[in-house]
């Protein structure tokens, strides 16, 4: 039993010498330190032997037992040792380096319109306002000349909250509100977020508008063409052309939509503007004698214009963009090209 004791011992040493990982060192202790391993059953059988001999094979075995664990020990804090110097130098950082590079954001190409915008409209005189997202029905319609059985209702896909409140459809609720808290004289913008029930290539369920208003006695339809002319050129260049349509809003009479010359063929006809020349681009006109009446003005002492631009439509025509989901994507791609 002895020499099966010691060849025990010099394979188990051997074994845990040449262990290079903590795996193959947990395999060498339990082969032959394990519960089932050979010398532990040579452990169990010592009561079968000569008494005699009990004692020394006893002692003998003890001792090859205490040098297996102690040099599992050591082994184990030698790797454990070695696999956290391997860990520190493989994530180590050289302070010498130069840093990884960070992609800088930059202002979405709908505040760059936004904001220049709003810098025209207050070079000429107009001041900010603005109003909350989700309005009642009366400020988004019935003030403005929109009663509940009007078909032009219909030019607006409204989502409604409840029975009498909804997330506005455009910036014009600001109007009313501005108009029922202050006398005239008033020229006001009111840039902000509006939502519609409408989705596709050039529409989104939320956008973007800036409703203008003036508000004077005696305001008339050239200061309507007069601004709205300077507001275009300083926004697109000064050689642009401009041209009022007569059109319809419930809310000003006259009312006229305005074009300006296309960016692509320069007003000679493409796919852009289906061969006119012409992109539409905002809607005017002056304001109605009843929502001046709807306010508490008097529509025979004071009388003013009003005007609204999608914002999207604006950098769409602006940056020759055909797509208004790309606004929307976060793809940096397309945003850091502005």
């Amino acid at each position: 039993m002895e020499d099966k004791v010691r060849q025990i011992e010099t394979e188990g040493l051997q074994a845990i010498s040449s262990a290079q990982n903590l795996a193959a060192l947990e395999n060498a202790r339990i082969k032959y330190l394990g519960k089932k391993s050979e010398f532990t059953g040579l452990l169990r059988s010592l009561g079968t032997i000569d008494p005699e001999e009990r004692p020394k094979v006893g002692a003998l075995i003890n001792e090859v037992k205490t040098k297996l664990e102690q040099s599992l020990c050591h082994k184990k804090i030698v790797l454990l040792q070695s696999e956290q110097s391997k860990k520190i130098e493989e994530e180590k950082i050289d302070v010498s380096f130069p840093g990884k590079g960070i992609k800088r954001g930059r202002m979405h190409p709908i505040t760059q319109v936004m904001n220049e915008a709003k810098d025209i409209f207050l070079g000429l005189g107009y001041e900010i306002a603005e109003g909350p997202d989700i309005e009642t029905e009366y400020y988004n319609f019935d003030g403005l000349n929109i009663p509940p059985d009007h078909p032009s209702r219909d030019m607006w896909s409204t989502l409604f909250v409840a029975d009498d409140v909804l997330l506005r459809t455009h910036t014009s609720p600001v109007q009313i509100r501005v108009m029922k808290k202050r006398k005239a004289p008033l020229a006001i913008i009111a840039p902000g977020r509006v939502y519609r029930r409408d989705s596709d290539a050039t529409h989104s369920p939320v956008f973007h508008q800036l409703e203008g208003f003036l508000v004077d006695k005696k305001v008339t339809f050239g200061d309507l063409k007069g601004t709205l002319t300077e507001f275009l050129r300083q926004m697109f260049g000064e050689d642009k052309k401009v041209r009022f349509r007569p059109s319809f809003f419930p809310f000003t009479e006259p009312s006229a939509e305005v074009d300006v010359e296309c960016m692509m063929c320069k007003g000679k006809g493409c796919r852009l503007c289906k061969g006119t020349g012409w992109l539409e681009i905002l809607g005017s006109g002056m304001i109605d004698p009843n929502v001046f009446t709807a306010v508490g003005y008097d529509p025979e002492k004071v009388s003013g214009f009003a005007f609204g631009m999608g914002i999207e439509r604006i950098a769409m025509l602006k940056y020759g963009i055909d797509n208004i989901r790309l606004f929307f994507e976060n793809d940096l791609r397309f945003l850091e090209q502005f």
